[in-house]
């Protein structure tokens, strides 16, 4: 495994557009630890597949380098960097059986005969096609032949990272919660550097150590489930991170209070005297009460949506949006007002979040 630096990382597709300072990926500058677990999760044309095809050597970035532990490998091949990648469309051998497809990169590594055979039978047991293994490829189906690809990526015990390109996209449901389960359990077992790409917020949460959200090619936040879900750094994070995400609604400061569509909504901690640009509020639906009229601000609820255990209310706070997940059995008065759990309080200037501080995250 290898410990994969992207120094200051930049991308366009083509050098007219670089000229003009069109880049599929901005400026990236981060390392991914050995041994880590990563996910880069995001909308499709956010950027995460061309940052995975850099490190991987499929496309050489139009600036900055790529390093795994000091060895800069900005130019070398995938073959060159050691990867093992997974795409999203499987990528077999039809004519060869499935223990021959799980065989293969382990033979033209020159593994020992005896070793091929454990490691193989142990990745049939693991991908649960042991009734299949001399199965020609051909005949399987879609979420089969990728259960194979995955296989073909995870049976090799000397790869510096593997590499995922949204694997689970023909996998069934049931599958894909179960193949998620042995990716981490392999994780566990052997420390693999792993980067997971996915639109998928719950594979991803499930999945990573750390998350890297990007957004418009640039990367946003990179943090552990709960400080994603608890102190997003840019709205697009608290957005798109929880169903429902979080509420947005846009304000102005006052006498350390937030004004919101003319109501005020006192602040935790210090605020800057002067925060510029644009400011919002950010509050996560499961900070929000409903409580009777007179506990808190007015609020106008439109419907009431039972999820299972929870359910969300739609309401509107003198005409913006503003979403509640309570519990079942909360009661919703007829004339209802809503209140906010001060700690769920989020400050942001220009998307960006403020600090306690008064500075930006951004940066």
């Amino acid at each position: 495994m290898a410990r994969i630096r992207l120094d200051h990382i930049r991308h366009a597709y083509t050098p007219d557009l670089a000229r003009a300072g069109t880049y599929a990926l901005r400026e990236v500058d981060h390392s991914f630890e050995d041994g880590g677990a990563y996910a880069l999760l995001g909308p499709s044309g956010c950027g995460k597949t061309t940052l995975l095809n850099i490190i991987s050597g499929l496309l050489t970035p139009s600036e900055g380098h790529v390093r795994f532990d000091d060895r800069d490998v900005t130019r070398l091949t995938p073959e060159a960097r050691n990867i093992a990648q997974v795409f999203q469309f499987p990528v077999i051998y039809d004519t060869m059986t499935v223990r021959e497809n799980l065989a293969f990169p382990l033979k033209n590594r020159k593994v020992p005969a005896a070793e091929i055979r454990t490691r193989v039978a142990d990745m049939l047991r693991r991908i649960g096609l042991e009734a299949k293994a001399d199965r020609k490829a051909r005949g399987l189906t879609a979420d089969e032949k990728q259960k194979i690809s995955l296989g073909r990526g995870l049976v090799r015990s000397d790869v510096n990272a593997i590499l995922f390109d949204e694997p689970l996209t023909v996998i069934d449901p049931h599958m894909k919660w179960q193949l998620r389960s042995e990716l981490k359990q392999l994780h566990r077992e052997f420390a693999m550097t792993m980067v997971y790409v996915t639109h998928d917020q719950t594979e991803a949460l499930t999945f990573a150590d750390k998350v890297v959200v990007m957004h418009a090619g640039e990367v946003v936040q990179i943090g552990t489930p709960e400080e994603l879900f608890e102190r997003p750094r840019h709205t697009f994070v608290g957005y798109f991170i929880g169903s429902p995400g979080m509420n947005i609604l846009p304000c102005r400061l006052e006498d350390g209070a937030a004004v919101v569509s003319g109501a005020r909504i006192a602040l935790p901690g210090i605020l800057p005297a002067r925060t510029p640009g644009r400011i919002e509020l950010g509050v996560r639906p499961e900070f929000v009460r409903i409580v009777p009229r007179g506990s808190g601000v007015p609020v106008t609820i439109d419907r009431v949506e039972d999820v299972g255990s929870e359910r969300i209310v739609r309401a509107r706070l003198n005409g913006a949006p503003l979403s509640a997940v309570l519990r079942d059995d909360a009661p919703i008065p007829a004339e209802a007002d809503a209140s906010f759990a001060p700690e769920g309080l989020n400050l942001y200037a220009e998307s960006w979040l403020v600090e306690r501080d008064g500075r930006l995250a951004h940066g």
